[in-house]
């Protein structure tokens, strides 16, 4: 089986962000240094739009795999938590950069603290239930399998509970109108 493409497209752009964070503070590092920062500064205007572009990617591979089914609610909500971050890290970037070597501490260490979590921590184990940790890609595909057919049975059960119903209301209804042939309701004026 493929690897999906939005996981691999997902961690790309991840390493997009962080080196654009990395050359932004060489950048401002040159300057503070006296030194030239024409080079980085057009490396990093070429990366952060390579970052969007990636980041519009993401969104259109995340529309596509819940319009066609291929994910749970749960894995898109995820998806829709990752890709929501990387678009608040990109926006960060964007006023960084914008910043000149002259960034606020708070931007700085939102970036830093990103980065931090970033390298420590697995963003794909991140909350995941105990029945589908360490299940590979067919084994989880069949459990959703299995999940469907159960939901597809209560759904049957449902549609039978459902259909028993409408016809014991048609036979009463039917009843009464036998029953108001026979006897007709006295007018009330």
């Amino acid at each position: 089986m493929a690897p999906d493409p939005w996981l691999s497209t997902y961690d790309s752009t991840c390493y997009i962000a962080q080196e654009i964070a990395e050359k932004i503070q060489q950048r401002n590092q040159c300057e503070r240094n006296g030194e030239s920062t024409t080079k980085l500064s057009v490396a990093i205007r070429t990366l952060l739009q390579n970052l969007k572009e990636k980041i519009t990617l993401l969104k259109d591979l995340l529309l596509r795999a819940v319009s066609t089914h291929q994910i749970t609610q749960l894995e898109r909500d995820r998806r829709q938590n990752l890709l929501d971050d990387l678009v608040t890290r990109e926006r960060l970037l964007q006023a960084s950069y914008k910043n000149d070597g002259t960034e606020p501490d708070l931007i700085r260490s939102s970036l830093m603290a990103k980065t931090t979590n970033r390298i420590v921590s697995n963003p794909w184990l991140f909350e995941e239930p105990e029945e589908t940790r360490g299940l590979g890609f067919d084994d989880l595909r069949q459990q959703q399998q299995k999940i469907i057919q159960e939901q597809d049975a209560g759904l049957d059960a449902l549609s039978s509970i459902i259909s028993r119903q409408k016809q014991m209301g048609q036979e009463i209804g039917n009843e009464l109108d036998e029953q108001n042939a026979f006897n007709p309701a006295p007018l009330f004026i």
